[in-house]
């Protein structure tokens, strides 16, 4: 990181987060935690924990965990421990990133003196409305792309916009390197797990078990496909969850109905994403909810691997400026499957990644620290 975007002063900020488990919330909330303890500054977060609590404490910054996401009356009770807390710590910012936590922490910090300085940051297109509303309570507020900034300003019409703040995510292109390719031991070992992905185009939908991302338009596609007599193979990474048993038998039935059992494959999560995206010929986004990001398309495009998704939100925003080719009206199976076509024929070239820098969002969240205590 450069020294020049640091703070002058050392700063002590807490972010509150429902939980460190997964996400892209929880993972910005670790990389800026990164950050500010390689800068020298204090970093706490207060979460009800997870599995990522040990990265983040190996990094350097500390854990509280208490559960101050819980939508009951008891979640209440933790707004005088809350307070103490802070009392004890004396934060300099507090930064929420979740709607109850970020009333929790509004409501701590009110009667504490000197009052630390209270920072959001809007990750997702919430329902409009009073509950929302806290997310757009900071001195100033983050929001993850220029959709969802647009999107805040046209439902909170009192929202100064001099306070909202467009800090894109990040990924770091060293992890994500252009032109990368798994070695020969992991793609041998990969396709001898999952046999049924050789011998043909892969086309990978990387999305957790729900049905808002898109499982059953990527399984047409392969449909549609077929029936053009292009052969491809599909894989629907991080779909197999626990408790969403209905959900995947769902998706086994149209598979079979479609008559493409032996070109689907469904896993759960892994942590293998680089090379998986590396041995890909498409990256699919293709959720039926505009999303308020799309990680996958800058992971993807870093690796110099093409992405096709429908333009709407922040996917269609980052496809506009990065790969236009990739880009599709919503919904539109017949566009769709044209496009995948085109792409599987002859995709266009993708430049190296020269933005959205994990680097260039960490800086910009230390600057806007600066900011607002030197106010």
């Amino acid at each position: 990181m450069s020294s020049a975007a640091a703070p002058t002063k050392l700063l002590t900020v807490v972010q509150l987060i429902p939980r460190l488990q997964a996400g892209g919330a929880e993972r910005s909330t670790l990389e800026i935690a990164r950050a500010l303890v390689q800068a020298g500054h204090r970093s706490v977060v207060v979460s009800a924990g997870g599995r990522m609590v040990e990265q983040l404490q190996a990094e350097g910054s500390e854990h509280i965990t208490l559960d101050v996401a819980r939508k009951s009356l008891s979640t209440l009770g933790r707004l005088g421990t809350l307070r103490k807390l802070l009392r004890e710590i004396k934060p300099d910012i507090v930064h929420a990133r979740s709607r109850l936590p970020a009333w929790l922490g509004w409501w701590a910090i009110k009667s504490l003196m000197p009052r630390p300085h209270f920072v959001t940051t809007v990750h997702g297109l919430n329902s409009p409305g009073r509950y929302s509303a806290i997310l757009l309570r900071g001195e100033k507020v983050i929001a993850v792309s220029q959709t969802l900034r647009d999107y805040v300003l046209s439902h909170y019409r009192w929202l100064e916009s001099s306070r909202v703040r467009v800090i894109p995510r990040g990924i770091d292109p060293a992890a994500f390197p252009y032109g990368h390719r798994p070695d020969d031991a992991w793609t041998k070992a990969f396709f001898a797990e999952y046999p049924a992905l050789a011998g043909a185009p892969l086309l990978t939908l990387p999305a957790r078990g729900t049905r808002l991302k898109g499982h059953h338009d990527a399984i047409e596609l392969i449909a549609d496909l077929k029936r053009r007599g292009i052969e491809a193979r599909l894989l629907l990474l991080g779909v197999v969850e626990p408790g969403r048993e209905a959900y995947l038998a769902e998706l086994q039935e149209l598979i079979r109905v479609r008559g493409i059992t032996s070109q689907v494959v469904l896993t759960p999560s892994r942590s293998d994403v680089r090379d998986i995206y590396a041995v890909s010929t498409l990256v699919l986004q293709l959720s039926n909810k505009p999303e308020s990001f799309g990680r996958t398309v800058i992971e993807a495009l870093s690796l110099c691997r093409p992405v096709l998704g429908y333009a709407h939100g922040g996917v269609g925003e980052l496809l506009a400026e990065l790969y236009p080719a990739g880009r599709v009206p919503p919904g539109d199976r017949e566009r769709l499957v044209d496009r995948a076509a085109e792409l599987l024929r002859v995709a266009p070239p993708i430049p190296p990644l020269q933005s959205y820098r994990l680097v260039d969002m960490q800086e910009a969240t230390l600057a806007l620290y600066a900011q607002v205590t030197s106010s």
